[in-house]
């Protein structure tokens, strides 16, 4: 069989079983990401028949369905909601830095890695993963709750964050000096400042550059809009999720509504090859050796994700059950962490700790979207909503003695 119809076989049968894994999903009444993310580790490298035609495809596409959640995510807000919500969520954001980042620079120097370890393992442990929280909202209709403004705010705080960091790693990785550190990150700042001025301040041109009353040229150049900003964005060492998010910003009124609907299906489409990606490029071998350490280092921050999620919604003032929500949707982990254990890898570190970071990921991707369904729950809504009206009578009670 020739390499084309090999790789059409494949495809098709890759994107029917997601469509397979989807309906059982629904069935079960869970999200589909762990499902996906399983039948990507039978169909990988060392899985039970892995492909051979079709990675550099599964890879772009990946790369498209983190843009595209992203971007569909700004489209649900304005500019002017961003930036307050971004000052409301400053103490936020630093409480989820130190919270989250802390117990992987322990773990770096725990196991033998040293400072650069801890450095790896620190931005590792600290950065959720923007398009699993994204898909997981959206599975879940969370996107219009109160809780989902600070939710994203974290997020975006995160990856701003990121402009910061991966230019000071790959300085530290690569052994750069102050100098050339300095004007990388001077570099990245410059190109967040603008990306960001422009989608504030110029929005509606933005909007009327990219209307259309047909639905394929809104498509296309939306699509391709976000991509250019996503790609000049990821050359200046910010992340390309970023660039996408602000585009989404930008664009609003009609063009946002319409954009929504045109860009559903191919979100949809391009997220799950994202899911499937993750699997199929982990090698279920390299797992064992590292699953304990991983699996300590999910549940503690896990924990610290919730603690920041639920810390940063009662400081916007949102009730009980939704601040277990924010908390819960902040717990998985993705791609900016698989991305750090590579610089890292590729600049000589331990092999292990590539292991042991895909493992961790894969433990916090396939159990996040779990926990975040908690809150919905009968049981853990009455929990929620008797702790709040306690905690009302307690306050009621001390200002009447007082």
């Amino acid at each position: 069989m020739h390499d084309g119809a090999l790789l059409f076989l494949e495809i098709g049968a890759l994107l029917f079983g997601i469509a397979l894994l989807g309906r059982l999903a629904g069935r079960i009444g869970i999200s589909p990401i762990p499902l996906i993310l399983l039948g990507g580790l039978a169909f990988g490298e060392g899985g039970i028949l892995p492909i051979s035609q079709g990675e550099e495809f599964i890879e772009v596409g990946a790369e498209i369905g983190v843009i595209l959640l992203l971007v569909m995510l700004g489209l649900e807000y304005n500019a002017k909601e961003l930036m307050g919500s971004l000052n409301r969520s400053r103490m936020a954001g630093g409480l989820d830095m130190a919270l989250n980042a802390i117990p992987g620079a322990i773990a770096g120097f725990v196991l033998g890695w040293g400072p650069i370890g801890a450095l790896v393992l620190a931005g590792i442990t600290w950065i959720s993963s923007s398009g699993v929280v994204a898909k997981v909202l959206q599975d879940l209709g969370r996107l219009p709750n109160r809780e989902t403004p600070t939710i994203l705010s974290i997020l975006v705080i995160e990856d701003l964050a990121m402009a910061f960091y991966l230019p000071v790693l790959t300085a530290v990785l690569v052994g750069m000096d102050l100098a050339a550190g300095t004007i990388s990150v001077t570099i990245a700042l410059a190109a967040v400042l603008f990306i960001l001025w422009v989608a504030l301040r110029h929005g509606p041109l933005v909007s009327k550059l990219v209307w259309s009353k047909r639905a394929d040229v809104l498509l296309l150049s939306v699509l391709g809009l976000t991509l250019i900003v996503a790609g000049l964005a990821a050359e200046a060492n910010v992340s390309a999720a970023v660039g996408a998010f602000l585009v989404g910003i930008a664009i609003s009124g009609p063009a946002a509504e319409h954009a929504t609907q045109v860009l559903t299906p191919l979100r949809d489409l391009f997220a799950a090859v994202f899911f499937l990606f993750f699997g199929l490029s982990t090698t279920p071998s390299d797992l064992p050796p590292v699953l304990v350490p991983a699996l300590i280092l999910a549940i503690v921050t896990m924990g610290t994700k919730v603690l920041t999620g639920y810390l940063a919604a009662r400081k916007a003032g949102i009730a009980e059950p939704g601040r277990w929500r924010a908390g819960f949707a902040l717990t998985p982990r993705g791609e900016f962490s698989i991305v750090i254990a590579g610089l890292a890898v590729s600049a000589g570190a331990d092999r292990s700790l590539a292991a042991l970071a895909t493992a961790y990921v894969l433990i916090t991707i396939v159990v996040g979207p779990l926990l975040a369904r908690i809150p919905d729950t009968a049981r853990f809504d009455a929990w929620a909503k008797a702790r709040q009206k306690a905690r009302r009578m307690r306050q009621r009670a001390a200002a009447a003695e007082g």
